[in-house]
This record gives C-alpha cells, structure tokens and sequence, in this order.
C-alpha cells in the first residue's frame, strides 16, 4: 500500500479481505477463545479504568491479543484509506505519508486519510436511506 499502490500484487492482497484482514482475525479469535471470560468479566462488569486495564494486561496472552486487536483495526483502517486515496487518484507522495500515520497513529491517521479524500464518495461515507 505504502510504496506500489497502485501494482497489481497490492491490490490483490490488499484489495481481497480474506488476505489482508481475515488471517489477523483468526489469530485474534484463536487467542481471544481461551482468555473470553477474563476480558468479559473485567470490561464487561464494572466501567474500564487505567487499573482494571492494566490488571488485563498483566497476562501475556491478553497483550498479544491487544496487539492484534490494534494490528486488525490499523490493517482495516488502512485499507480503507488505501482505496479511498486511488478512487482520489492521488499520489504517492501523498498516499504514503498518510498510509503510514494511519498505521502508527491509527484514529490522526484515519481522520487526515479522509480529510484528504473529501472529494471520494464510498457506501460508508454516503447514507443508503433515512434514519429513524
């Protein structure tokens, strides 16, 4: 995405899902399974606190499985921005940078990915009907 945005290769891993997203689901779901009841039972019974939160994360499993949490949101994030930035036809030079701060600093990244792409309309982006 970052250095051949627009090559064929890029856009089959990261134009397909169940490449780009899907495998860092699995491994998350795999980790998640046997740990579900301690993040159920310490986010979902009393209002996270820096505490509580570090208390989870005391567990190796659940640092990693944080990590992955962040990697599938980066990865998706990213994509989106990706296709957002060709249907801009922007270049490299702009793509990149944001593309990057969209995986370090995942939300800035995502905010400056669509400040950047005002011009693109997407399913996301455009209401399908009314809101009740």
């Amino acid at each position: 995405m970052w250095f051949m945005p627009r090559h064929d290769l890029t856009k089959k891993i990261v134009g397909d899902l169940r490449i780009c997203v899907i495998p860092l689901i699995v491994s998350y779901t795999v980790l998640l399974i046997p740990n579900a009841s301690d993040v159920l039972l310490s986010l979902g019974t009393q209002m996270p606190t820096p505490d509580i939160v570090l208390e989870l994360f005391s567990k190796d499993e659940l640092i990693i499985l944080a990590w992955l949490h962040f990697l599938v949101m980066d990865t998706f994030a990213g994509r989106y921005i990706w296709m957002r930035m060709l249907a801009a036809g922007k270049p490299i030079q702009v793509s990149m940078p944001v593309l990057l701060l969209c995986m370090m600093m995942g939300p800035v990244g995502l905010m400056v990915g669509i400040l950047s792409t005002l011009d693109v309309e997407d399913d996301i982006s455009k209401p399908s009907g009314s809101v009740e």
